[in-house]
């Protein structure tokens, strides 16, 4: 039987769950683990099929930005390459605003006055935090690009030599059916 391909299944599965454990090691590593929302999100599906197979990885929607970086609407120096600009009216609105408000609440982040010397509040921290990123850009963490490309320079090799072995199996069980 074709579908029955138990080492090509295999395969994926462990190239998955290596890019996914690397993936959240890289987001504990860099301290980008505040909410674990994004951590707790990262998932991958394997589908083998007669002559094909499938093959997903799922994030929260941030998971993209902060793997890729952003360019700032104002320069790209941070993150030149990256598909993704601040300003260029795709994105949803206020999402920036909310989620660093969100993280400066729950890293309790205060800016102090210069003039004054008290704490700013965190509404004032968090507002002069997003307009640097807005303008200067996010540079990329790869903490999910360096795992896959790492474990996909090892998977082709692995995955011809599981296919073989799946096809010499599939063609014994054929040979001894009368």
């Amino acid at each position: 039987m074709l579908t029955d391909k138990p080492n090509v299944q295999a395969s994926l599965e462990a190239f998955r769950d290596y890019v996914i454990q690397q993936s959240r090691s890289n987001l504990t590593k860099q301290r980008r683990n505040v909410s674990r929302k994004l951590y707790r999100s990262l998932s991958g599906t394997v589908k083998v099929n007669a002559n094909s197979f499938e093959f997903d990885f799922e994030m929260e929607e941030h998971g993209q930005y902060l793997d890729k970086g952003v360019r700032g609407k104002t320069s790209s120096s941070k993150a030149p390459n990256s598909p993704f600009k601040f300003g260029s009216g795709t994105g949803k609105k206020g999402g920036l605003t909310n989620g660093i408000l969100k993280w400066v609440k729950a890293k309790r982040l205060q800016f102090k006055d210069k003039k004054t010397g008290r704490f700013l509040s965190y509404e004032s921290t968090g507002f002069l935090i997003t307009r640097s990123i807005y303008h200067k850009g996010m540079k990329p963490s790869l903490f999910f690009t360096k795992p896959f490309e790492k474990a996909f320079k090892r998977l082709p090799d692995d995955l011809i030599e599981k296919f073989g072995l799946d096809v010499e199996a599939m063609f014994n069980q054929t040979i001894k059916q009368p």
